[in-house]
Formats: C-alpha cells, structure tokens, sequence
C-alpha cells in the first residue's frame, strides 16, 4: 500500500464530528467515550497479535485509543448478540456514559470512512468469527462510506 500523509488533527476533529453527528450527541467527550467503549469490547474478543493487526489498518488517534489501557493477558471473549455488545459498551466508564444503543453502527459508519477498506476487509477476514459482522455496515448510498483522506 502507498503511504500518503495524512494531518491526525483534522482527521481526528472530523471522525468526533461523524460519530456526534451520527449518535446525536451533544459532546466531543460523550462521542469519545462511545468510541473508546466500542473499540474496548471489539478488543476483548480479539488475541494481542489479531488487535495489533486490526489497531494497524485504523486511523491513528483510533489506533492509539483501540490499543490504550490493554491488558494484553486476559483471555478473549467470544462475540456475543448485538444487544449485549451494546450493553457492554454502555459500562465503560459507566458513570460518564451516555452511549446510544446505535453506538457500535455508527463507530463502524464513521471508521470506515477514514480506513483503507480493502486493508479493513483483510484484516477483518483473519479475525475471529463476529468480528465481521461487528464492523458491518448497511447504507443505501455506498459513498456514504467512502473513504476520507485529509
């Protein structure tokens, strides 16, 4: 893959934008705390090497948000149904949350529109099974998700 340089910052301020927006939040800091939540279960399925392979194919304040606090020793889980992800998600920093039941659709809807989606599907196909269907994302309009590069 070509490298292409890419400005975090903007990057960064338009994925908080996407995920507000899309989860019809009032705040920088709810919409970091969905995210954060969504990559920490994501992560709890997932072996150190498979979330390393993963955090390499995000954007880099994702990648450094997806591989913070990790405690690489712990076992992962298996994927559970989506309402329970959903309900995982909600008891990160529980006290300060206030992640929507859409949290995990629209984390997937804005993320791929700042990946690389061939290196997204690859990576996701090594992955165990779920993972896929974690980060799936139906739109009527393709371009919806195309990707940004700033």
């Amino acid at each position: 893959m070509p490298w292409t340089y890419r400005h975090a910052s903007k990057e960064w301020r338009a994925i908080l934008d996407d995920l507000r927006d899309r989860m019809d939040l009032t705040s920088d800091n709810t919409a970091y705390t969905a995210m954060d939540g969504v990559l920490q279960v994501f992560r709890r399925r997932l072996t150190a090497q498979q979330g390393l392979n993963f955090a390499s194919v995000l954007p880099a304040i994702p990648r450094a948000v997806f591989v913070a606090g990790w405690q690489v020793h712990l076992p992962p889980l298996p994927f559970a149904e989506r309402a329970a992800l959903v309900q995982e998600v909600k008891k990160v920093r529980q006290n300060h949350n206030l992640t929507p039941d859409n949290a995990i659709e629209a984390t997937a809807w804005s993320l791929r529109r700042y990946t690389n989606k061939a290196d997204l599907a690859r990576v996701l196909a090594t992955l165990p099974e779920g993972a896929v269907e974690f980060w799936h994302v139906d739109v009527a309009d393709p371009r919806e998700i195309e990707q940004r590069i700033f």
